[in-house]
């Protein structure tokens, strides 16, 4: 298996460069020709969801104590067959990618009833493996037996190729580590933490919601995108859910250095340090669009770390197969995307990338309906928000991974003042998105149902980061050392996710 999979990669080592570059910017022209004939353009919003889970040995076979329980387990590949979910990075991710919906709300209903129905039917199969499935922003309890650090740097070579041991049999996952342009190592960048490894294992840490916003007309894409680059900080700064790493990967400066200095959202450092290189900032914070064919252009130039091979294939969107490819490394914070696999499917959708998974399906889903209404909302009513510089919109996106709530978010209210008060900020926000989905088609209490769990979090003053970093402290304040404390949160967490995770909501955790 490890020499077949070498073997692959190798191939796909072997592509050359040039022609692989040379044919995105061919098909590139391709996708605009299309655009410009409208066969992006659609008579509606369509909504969708990408929904990673991470997962953990349920403890049924462990003894009395905790040791073990919650620990990182790897999914058998032939148990995600079953599910209906898909592989991702790590052994232990699983991912779950929703039917397109219209946005209106049986279109929304639609979205939460088969997230629930199907993670449901998923957790039963899973747990005749002693297995559950986990909704969360980063683990922090590595497999039983291993360190987290062993976990992550595992890696044999052959045939000259470096193997990530508990990484998916992805030849792309691995061509990443392989590659000319790749450095021999990656090195995670946060506060009193050091991890290092030959491939890019250390990304699956961290795991994520990414709500898709289709465009009716292909040619307001570039308007919504910049709104949604003004809300990344905003929303980023209400779903923080990553604030500890496993334990074993931090420095020896004590619980009180590690807790003053940590960042609340660490999913964004570890993405941003694992995968970009000096050579090519893969994952960024992307600049503003003015036009649409400059976000193809953009797909197009952006560097290329390991070219790879193109199946031929009779979809719509084959035409511009290479393109699609290049595109899938295009890791932006917020990103267009252009795809369908006939003409009449075709479609250009945003995807928002940067919200962390939540404790439950009910916070993922007012995410995802929030943002839906405020790309509904925002343009329609003009709103100013894009009057907002777009390097303040950066900083704020920043600053909502470091400090959350407390992050001080700036931004231009509907009269056109700017403002870092919180409550304003957030007034705003959810009464605009809620404008959206009752434009959309909601009444008024279905709306406000689906932004209530991000109105609790305000209304309360805590974030799901918050919630762990105050478990934390609390076992720290009872004289337990920071590893076994993170660990007592870390499990507290599962055990509230399962009372919660269909049903309730993070606002029950209050």
């Amino acid at each position: 298996m490890t020499e077949e999979l070498a073997a692959a990669v190798r191939n796909a080592l072997d592509i050359d460069s040039e022609e692989f570059e040379a044919q995105a910017r061919t098909e590139a022209e391709v996708v605009k020709s299309e655009l410009r004939e409208g066969t992006f353009d659609n008579h509606q919003s369509i909504v969708g969801l990408e929904y990673e889970f991470y997962a953990v040995a349920d403890g049924r076979w462990e003894a009395s104590n905790d040791t073990g329980i919650y620990s990182l387990m790897r999914v058998p590949r032939r148990l995600l067959g079953l599910i209906g979910f898909e592989k991702e990075l790590g052994l232990h991710n699983a991912e779950m990618t929703t039917s397109p919906q219209p946005l209106n709300a049986d279109g929304l209903g639609a979205q939460e009833a088969e997230v629930r129905a199907r993670l449901a039917a998923a957790q039963e199969c899973t747990a005749a493996e002693g297995i559950r499935l986990v909704s969360d922003g980063m683990w922090a309890i590595p497999p039983a037996g291993e360190t987290a650090r062993e976990y992550l740097t595992d890696s044999v070579e052959a045939e000259r190729v470096r193997i990530a041991t508990n990484m998916s049999g992805s030849v792309r996952y691995h061509a990443m580590a392989n590659g000319p342009a790749v450095p021999d190592e990656t090195t995670v960048d946060a506060p009193n933490v050091c991890l290092s490894a030959r491939t890019v294992m250390p990304e699956s840490l961290i795991t994520s919601i990414q709500p898709h916003y289709q465009v009716a007309h292909a040619d307001d894409l570039p308007m919504r995108f910049n709104y949604a680059l003004r809300l990344a900080g905003p929303l980023v700064a209400l779903g923080v859910n990553s604030p500890f790493f496993p334990p074993d990967l931090y420095d020896d400066v004590g619980a009180a250095k590690i807790l003053a200095e940590s960042r609340l959202e660490n999913r964004i450092g570890v993405f941003e340090s694992v995968l970009n290189t000096p050579d090519a900032r893969k994952v960024a914070f992307p600049e503003d669009l003015d036009a649409i064919e400059q976000a193809v252009d953009r797909v197009a130039a952006d560097p290329t770390v390991v070219p790879m091979p193109v199946p031929e294939g009779n979809r719509f969107d084959d035409e511009f197969a290479t393109f699609r490819r290049k595109h899938g490394t295009y890791w932006r914070w917020v990103r267009p995307v252009f795809d369908g696999a006939s003409r009449s499917a075709a479609n250009a959708r945003i995807e928002f990338r940067p919200i962390p998974a939540q404790p439950t399906v009910r916070d993922s889903m007012a995410f995802q309906a929030t943002f839906a209404g405020l790309m509904e909302s925002l343009p329609r009513r003009q709103h100013p928000a894009t009057d907002q510089r777009w390097s303040t919109a950066r900083e704020n996106f920043y600053a909502a991974a470091r400090e959350g709530l407390d992050s001080g978010q700036r931004w231009v209210c509907n009269d056109g003042a700017e403002t870092i008060d919180t409550d304003a900020v957030y007034d705003d926000i959810f009464a605009h998105a809620v404008d959206g989905l009752t434009t959309a088609g909601c009444s008024e209490s279905e709306a406000e149902r689906y932004v209530a769990p991000l109105r609790a979090r305000l209304e309360h003053g805590t974030t799901p980061a918050d919630w762990k970093v105050s478990r934390v402290r609390t076992y720290l304040a009872e004289g337990d050392e920071f590893a076994d404390a993170v660990a007592r949160m870390q499990r507290d967490y599962v055990r509230r996710q399962e009372e919660t995770l269909l049903d309730g909501s993070f606002a029950d955790w209050l």
